[in-house]
């Protein structure tokens, strides 16, 4: 009985102290960010939505105040993992079979609630009539058919706008399935553009056709007209999003900058505080890029891991416009 009665003063004791908002803060659960995992794709080390998933839920896991939940089928068949999630995170085939089409009311009603979304890949892609609102309502811009494009090309980000998913991200280049042209808000409102860069004239030549090109891709034609392939949004309801048109090549998450950034952004829309120096997540190892994959591993799988190998080492090396160009 004693003992029972001290445990209770102790209990009145830390609630009334100065101290007790610091305690309580210090068990406050942490932010929840859903992954929500597409199904197998392209083909081994494209569109591997199940792998990137799970090497960045693992990094998420790593920032103070954070945790992560993989849906691996898709679209969760108990609901209930969604409520509470500060961030949903998409990594999925998009179009016509988008995953989250029959499923808008219920991400509306968490945006609504300040759920932050964002949509890694070809999941920015949905059909207007059917999500092109939603996408623009959630995140600020998407890929529209018959509008955007979908080529592959070395991009070079050399110049980032101040905001705080850039914090600590440095200049840098990859080559991915790098859509552009994308579909954006009217006056681009609460819309900031992250990752911008001037694609070749070349990926501008298509013929008229649903992801190829199209008279206004084509009218860019000699202009280096820069494109915005990643942005944020600040939204009317209070939420934010993100999307991110790359994604396609899985040995790219290696690419530091282009890692953090999407780590960084996680947090944003979360309504996390980015670091000052943003995000520092551990470069994942080869034989981490080859884990969790949605189809069958190489039969050649050393010889594939050291090209990786050098794959990851060629992504990292510091950026200039002269190894932009040699790329």
């Amino acid at each position: 009985m004693k003992s029972l009665l001290a445990l209770i003063v102790v209990a009145f004791l830390i609630a009334v102290s100065p101290l007790a908002p610091a305690f309580a803060a210090d068990v406050q659960a942490k932010k929840k960010v859903v992954f929500l995992v597409g199904g197998p794709s392209h083909g081994f080390g494209a569109h591997d939505h199940r792998a990137g998933c799970m090497l960045l839920a693992a990094r998420v896991n790593e920032i103070p105040g954070f945790e992560s939940v993989v849906v691996k089928e898709c679209w969760p068949k108990d609901e209930s993992v969604l409520e509470g999630a500060a961030a949903i995170v998409i990594y999925s085939d998009g179009g016509p079979g988008h995953m989250a089409i029959k499923h808008i009311p219920s991400l509306d009603k968490l945006s609504a609630k300040g759920t932050g979304i964002g949509c890694l890949h070809y999941a920015v892609e949905v059909e207007s009539d059917t999500g092109g609102e939603y996408w623009l309502k959630w995140m600020g811009g998407y890929f529209e058919i018959n509008w955007s494009v979908n080529p592959h090309w070395q991009a070079s980000f050399n110049k980032l706008p101040d905001h705080p998913v850039t914090r600590g991200i440095k200049p840098f280049t990859t080559n991915d399935e790098w859509y552009y042209n994308m579909r954006f808000r009217d006056d681009m409102k609460g819309v900031t553009p992250i990752l911008t860069a001037v694609p070749p004239d070349s990926t501008r030549k298509g013929k008229d056709e649903a992801h190829g090109g199209n008279p206004e891709v084509r009218s860019q034609i000699g202009k280096n007209h820069p494109e915005h392939v990643m942005w944020v949004s600040e939204n009317e309801n209070g939420s934010r999003g993100f999307g991110a048109t790359g994604g396609h090549t899985h040995w790219n998450w290696a690419q530091d900058d282009w890692r953090n950034v999407v780590l960084n952004s996680i947090v944003w829309i979360a309504k996390g505080e980015v670091p000052q120096g943003g995000v520092k997540s551990k470069r994942p190892t080869v034989d981490e890029l080859f884990e969790n994959h949605d189809e069958s591993l190489p039969k050649n799988l050393e010889q594939e891991k050291g090209k990786v190998a050098k794959m990851i080492e060629d992504l990292n090396k510091p950026f200039t416009p002269a190894t932009a160009s040699a790329k």
